[in-house]
């Protein structure tokens, strides 16, 4: 709620209370303490602009009927303190409540004097809140899931941003462990083949098989020559790695440049092996009696570990025996520790820098990887809960309703990089953001890049333009917005009026509640509906008008969705045009 919808509720309240109190000192309900009750939102307008249960949540220690209590809370209330207009008593006791038009005067003056702060609150009260998101993994380009991953993350984190929390946008780089082996030997074996031939060696069977590796093998012979072939293999593998790593994540930093994505940190996973941090994770849970020796590898007592959260969560032993659990190895046989441990010393770091709750971006195949990472969480002893993971479903890319899975530049599978090429950044951004994000997502790209109301983007971004011509052709006429009265502003009373105004107020709430679902969706939905009342009040009432003082009182409101468009936009970092 904005703070002036905010301040009619606690009064409204307030009033309610008082009615109670005068009824009861006045003999006609009796002196009982009054129970809680809520004050709402009614599904439906026509049952007022709130309504309350009091009447109702008072029936039993007041003794009587809720009708006979709504009554006589109706007789005794006084409503002039407050911004309501007048009230009704309906159905078994409900009493509704309708707004006076000081409350919408009110709710525009309100988004005037914030501007660009308009729709932030301290409901996170500061809270260190820390969001990784995308995180790919450097041995390849970026895919259609980082593309989503990095929509969803960016603004999620803005939301939360809005919504009074301490942010930090974080990009994990798995610059070491299992796949930078596989890496290594990968490209190994295609620099051999680029210059012995493809049938000197075979390709390993585990290896990365994309055209990135044998780009990257003939970019180094292109650059450095051939004289490494006769190197030893373990320092032409490093020699390659050294080559090919940095680029690889020199390319992840500028796509996601070029997406307007910008990270506090890009955390590298090196840093956790050479600190000693991941050996620290494992001798914690040794100490703590959490691992074994098996088959010359040491294991993590993953199942018990996990059975006993979910004991505590409410599953009973039969719901967890059909999980089939199983323990988890952290350190191979051959000494080296798995993805696994490292991301429990990641997270462990995280907690250790002060974040007070953690939030992952990831795809939904690591739906099984959840419950083990809160689990090892608290085996360190941590706390688990605060690990939040939103899980993202697969995209499909369509083009006039086929499924596309090359790109018609390259030829090859679709990237991050080539769908930055070929659809705005702006469309990229607001349509990975119109479905949440458990959903699998089919991205139309013919959408994407048209210019007109059918792409969600355009039709925000023309609301905004529309109302910027709106005030340049009145400025053409020597006609300027100026400051209204309240009695101006109370001329806005149009349906068409109030719906928008209703809207507006809802902005802030929306924002919240957008934060405490992880779910920046809702902000898109929220901009599009208010482009659509904003284009339905456009068509029913004309700013321009003889009316000079209703013209004025039109021009604030304008002036009020504009602020609010741009607001959302910007948070969104999409671009904000005054003309289209």
């Amino acid at each position: 709620m904005s703070k002036v919808a905010i301040n009619a509720v606690k009064d409204l309240k307030a009033a309610v209370i008082a009615a109670v109190n005068k009824a009861k000192a006045a003999g006609e309900l009796i002196d009982a303490e009054l129970p809680d009750f809520v004050i709402e939102v009614p599904a439906t307008k026509a049952n007022g602009d709130y309504a309350t249960n009091a009447a109702m949540a008072c029936a039993r220690v007041f003794k009587t009927s809720p009708v006979k209590i709504a009554n006589a809370i109706v007789n005794n209330l006084d409503l002039s303190a407050t911004l309501i207009d007048r009230c009704e008593i309906a159905g078994p006791g409900f009493i509704n409540f309708f707004l006076s038009p000081q409350y919408y005067a009110e709710v525009l003056k309100e988004i005037s004097a914030e501007g660009d702060k308009y729709g932030c609150s301290d409901f996170g009260k500061g809270e260190k809140v820390m969001v990784e998101f995308v995180s790919a993994n450097p041995t390849g380009p970026m895919h259609m899931g980082n593309a989503r991953g990095g929509a969803l993350g960016d603004c999620l984190a803005a939301v939360l941003d809005k919504a009074g929390y301490d942010v930090w946008r974080e990009f994990y780089v798995n610059d070491a462990g299992n796949q930078i082996e596989k890496f290594a030997n990968s490209l190994n074996a295609r620099f051999i083949q680029e210059v012995n031939g493809y049938d000197s060696v075979e390709f390993p069977e585990d290896g990365y098989q994309g055209a990135d590796i044998v780009e990257a093998a003939q970019l180094f012979i292109e650059q450095n020559g051939k004289e490494l072939i006769n190197a030893d293999e373990q320092e032409r593998k490093k020699a390659l790695v050294d080559f090919a790593l940095p680029r690889n994540i020199a390319k992840m930093q500028a796509d996601m440049a070029k997406y307007r994505i910008e990270y506090d940190k890009w955390f590298f996973e090196s840093e956790l092996h050479n600190s000693g941090a991941v050996k620290e994770v494992v001798d914690i849970l040794t100490e703590k009696g959490l691992t074994y020796e098996k088959d010359g590898a040491i294991w993590y007592k993953n199942a018990q570990v996990v059975s006993e959260l979910l004991k505590k969560q409410g599953k009973t032993d039969e719901e967890i025996e059909r999980l089939e659990l199983k323990d988890d190895v952290i350190i191979r046989a051959n000494g080296n520790p798995t993805y696994f441990t490292a991301d429990i010393a990641y997270h462990k770091n995280k907690f250790d820098r002060g974040f007070k709750t953690l939030i992952n971006v990831w795809g939904a195949d690591h739906h099984g990887h959840v419950a083990r990472l809160k689990g090892s969480m608290n085996a360190i002893g941590y706390d688990g809960d605060k690990v939040d993971v939103v899980l993202m479903q697969l995209v499909k890319l369509m083009r006039d309703g086929e499924l596309v899975r090359m790109s018609k530049r390259t030829g090859k599978a679709i990237q991050l990089g080539d769908l930055l090429d070929e659809v705005p950044v702006d469309s990229a951004r607001f349509l990975f953001n119109t479905r949440e994000a458990n959903t699998q997502m089919d991205f139309d790209l013919g959408l994407a890049v048209t210019q007109d109301n059918q792409n969600p983007v355009y039709y925000v971004q023309y609301a905004h333009a529309r109302i910027c011509s709106i005030i340049k052709a009145l400025a053409a006429e020597g006609i300027s917005p100026r400051s209204c009265t309240d009695e101006e502003l109370k001329l806005l009373n149009a349906p068409e009026e109030i719906e928008l105004i209703t809207h507006l107020a809802s902005y802030t709430e929306e924002i919240i509640l957008s934060a405490k679902s992880y779910d920046p969706t809702k902000i898109t939905r929220y901009v599009t509906q208010l482009a659509t009342l904003f284009h339905k009040f456009y068509n029913a009432c004309r700013v321009k008008g003889d009316d000079e003082l209703l013209m004025q009182a039109r021009l604030t409101l304008c002036l009020a969705v504009k602020s609010v468009l741009k607001n959302v936009l910007e948070m969104f970092k999409i671009t904000v045009p005054e003309s289209m």
